[in-house]
């Protein structure tokens, strides 16, 4: 497992697929207004994605589904569910999004992703703990997917 951090546009990067900091996906999409990285995905992929994700239905906390990119050029969009239905990220969620994630990734036959600091958006985690921990779960993981965490660009 190789890792870099990167500053910058999650949509901006060269991979195979992108990370979405979803929720556990139990109130349907269109009664949310996406904000941060997914309001940034849905504003460039459209509806498909979300679309799919709801017919997915709900995802465990820390779980990790996949759909279609929608308009983006990358071969899916892996969603995870790192907040609690408080909107709150918590460590275990983090970690379990990011491991979940990437395991996906290798099953669909993905060579990169890249990822945004999970939790630290709605899920109101400190950005460089967020950061922290995912280095950590990327750490423990064995495979040879290129990950990119994205921090972002303000």
């Amino acid at each position: 497992m190789t890792y870099s951090i990167v500053e910058g546009n999650l949509l901006d990067q060269q991979v195979d697929a992108i990370v979405n900091p979803w929720n556990r996906n139990i109130i349907p999409w269109w009664l949310l207004l996406p904000q941060g990285v997914s309001g940034a995905i849905k504003k460039k992929a459209g509806y498909q994605p979300f679309r799919e994700l709801q017919k997915i239905g709900p995802i465990t906390l820390g779980g990790a589904v996949y759909t279609t990119s929608g308009r983006l050029p990358y071969k899916a969009i892996i969603h995870v569910a790192g907040i609690n239905m408080f909107w709150r990220a918590s460590r275990i969620s983090i970690q379990n999004s990011v491991m979940n994630a990437i395991k996906l990734a290798e099953t669909l036959g993905l060579k990169s992703v890249a990822m945004p600091i999970i939790g630290s958006g709605s899920g109101s985690f400190r950005q460089e703990e967020a950061e922290h921990i995912i280095c950590e779960a990327l750490d423990n993981l064995d495979c040879d997917i290129n990950a990119i965490v994205v921090r972002y660009k303000r």
